[in-house]
């Protein structure tokens, strides 16, 4: 009995250059890919972070507008028959409250000015440029002196009509330009335009429902 022994007969692997400049070109696209993911990723990061960083300052240093109130308001002439504002003294009191933390305001000329049934009835500078500081309340007070007692018969038997029934509207202005000192650079400038409703009783005064009474600002 015999057998015969036959060795395994050794297989050939072939070369195929296509296929390795294909896996070659792969792993390049994949390194590639994941590099500009990482760099983009870093980017990203970088912007958010500058993005809160610039929030953060923003909201510390946004300027907040001055907030305006009306004290006092009086026009004496009113309670005199019969009622004429001409060359009459007209006296007020305004508080002006800078609420930011960190930012000043400066302020130019202020100016004001009443108005009544839309007809100017007074008017001039009440204020002298001025720097206010942060966390500030400033007084705006003064006299103005009537320049019109109120033009025309029908706008006259108006105002003596209110007068009679004790109860005058008008309507105060203050304008000024301000800028905004935020650490050590300042805005440009703004003006700043301040309207404050005021009804005085028959002798002149404030009434009381409008006294401390928050005034509407625009630029």
């Amino acid at each position: 009995m015999s057998s015969a022994f036959q060795s395994p007969v050794p297989t050939q692997t072939r070369y195929h250059p296509h296929r390795s400049r294909f896996r070659t070109s792969w792993v390049r696209e994949r390194l590639t890919t994941r590099f500009a993911m990482g760099v983009c990723s870093v980017l990203l990061s970088l912007l958010l972070s500058a993005g809160v960083i610039v929030f953060i300052l923003w909201l510390s240093l946004r300027p907040h507008r001055p907030r305006f109130h009306l004290s006092s308001f009086s026009a004496p002439a009113i309670a005199q028959p019969p009622p004429a504002l001409l060359n009459s003294p007209i006296s007020f009191n305004v508080t002006d409250r800078n609420p930011n933390r960190n930012v000043g305001i400066y302020y130019d000329v202020v100016y004001g000015s009443v108005f009544y049934k839309d007809q100017l009835v007074g008017s001039g500078p009440v204020l002298n440029p001025f720097y206010q500081p942060p966390k500030n309340t400033t007084l705006v007070l003064g006299d103005l002196t009537g320049t019109a007692a109120a033009a025309g018969d029908k706008l006259a038997a108006q105002l003596a009509d209110d007068a009679a029934a004790g109860r005058v509207e008008f309507r105060f202005e203050l304008k000024s330009g301000i800028r905004f000192k935020v650490k050590i650079w300042d805005t440009h400038h703004h003006t700043l335009h301040v309207q404050c409703d005021v009804v005085v009783g028959p002798d002149g005064s404030l009434l009381a429902e409008y006294r401390d009474k928050r005034c509407s600002i625009y630029f």
